[in-house]
């Protein structure tokens, strides 16, 4: 097998929530170019068109489900109608999720049940229900997770998010060692400040270079950055890597 090869996802099936903009639509970019069917999913129907039409510029094939993830009857139905679309799901990223700002004193209880829920419970949920229904019994999976640095290092006044995305780390590591007997590699990308609708306020707040400046390649994310690790992990390339967690950070988790 080439190396060209190994990346290849032609044939592939993948479901990527929160796949209509930002960093899920940058994954889905990047697995559709590499050849796999794709379903995308988030709780705007308008913002999943927008999605479809741009990747299907790009020659990809794809369709979308409509879910609130934070709604366990919506990650069932997730679950359900990807199935139904796609016949068996190869690859499962889980990338929707939330965050709040408040100082860990004051930080209401709601928000951090809001921020767990997204963050942590749906991912089992989701996965859980992908690996029963099609990964297991195929003997075969790819589950890719998104933390986040604030799960590597924290960060203030984020405590849910923080708490959360260090879940997805160690949840990464067990459910790796549940599943590998199946076939299922389970990883996670770590990334560090990317532009998104999350980090727009703070952008805004403290300016782009406030953040460059901080690490060491003295830039932030773009929206090429998540592409060639997401396809190490999801493809052939990777298939001996599982329980890991990458940071794309530019350096900053290195310092």
């Amino acid at each position: 097998m080439t190396t060209t090869q190994l990346f290849d996802l032609s044939g592939k099936t993948a479901l990527i929530t929160g796949g209509s903009r930002g960093l899920g639509l940058q994954i889905a970019e990047a697995l559709g170019d590499a050849g796999a069917r794709l379903v995308i999913s988030s709780r705007k129907s308008a913002d999943l068109e927008t999605a479809k039409a741009h990747l299907q510029g790009r020659g990809i094939t794809v369709d979308y489900v409509v879910a609130d993830n934070s709604k366990d009857a919506d990650v069932l139905r997730l679950a359900d109608e990807t199935i139904a679309q796609l016949g068996k799901v190869d690859i499962l990223v889980n990338n929707a999720g939330a965050t709040w700002g408040a100082p860990a004193e004051d930080h209401p209880i709601e928000a951090w049940d809001k921020v767990m829920n997204l963050n942590v419970r749906a991912l089992f949920l989701l996965s859980q229900q992908i690996a029963k229904r099609s990964m297991i019994p195929n003997r075969y999976g790819r589950i890719l997770n998104l933390a986040s640095t604030a799960g590597l290092r924290g960060s203030a006044n984020v405590i849910a998010y923080n708490t959360s995305k260090g879940a997805v780390v160690n949840f990464t590591r067990g459910l790796a060692a549940d599943w590998g007997p199946h076939g299922i590699t389970v990883n996670a990308l770590a990334p560090g400040m990317f532009p998104s609708k999350m980090t727009a306020g703070t952008f805004k707040e403290k300016g782009v270079d406030y953040f460059a400046n901080a690490v060491p390649l003295r830039r932030v994310g773009d929206d090429q950055d998540l592409k060639g690790a997401a396809l190490l992990f999801v493809s052939d390339a990777g298939k001996h890597i599982t329980g890991q967690t990458l940071a794309i950070d530019g350096g900053l988790t290195a310092v």
